[in-house]
């Protein structure tokens, strides 16, 4: 298992991608959480098979309709303890 924090940048808050990204990643099968962040971008942290996670980020590239993902930050992070994927 591997897991990996995302700083999401663009029109990312507004537009539905906390709650895509939920949706995303629990049919996907991977665990973390999804927040916007008070500056405007949406931090999230996957964990989860790494040919699974580079799926996501693909995904996230691309965001819902309405989004426009002008870039996004990785770096990685400690694989969670809890299960599920969950909005905070």
């Amino acid at each position: 298992m591997n897991a990996r924090r995302l700083f999401i940048a663009g029109m990312v808050q507004g537009v539905g991608y906390r709650d895509w990204m939920v949706a995303r990643a629990r049919a996907l099968g991977l665990d973390g959480w999804v927040r916007n962040l008070a500056d405007g971008r949406v931090e999230a942290l996957l964990s989860g098979p790494e040919a699974i996670i580079e799926e996501m980020l693909r995904a996230c590239r691309r965001g819902p309709p309405g989004a426009v993902v002008e870039r996004i930050v990785e770096e990685w992070a400690e694989v969670p303890e809890g299960r599920g994927f969950f909005r905070r």
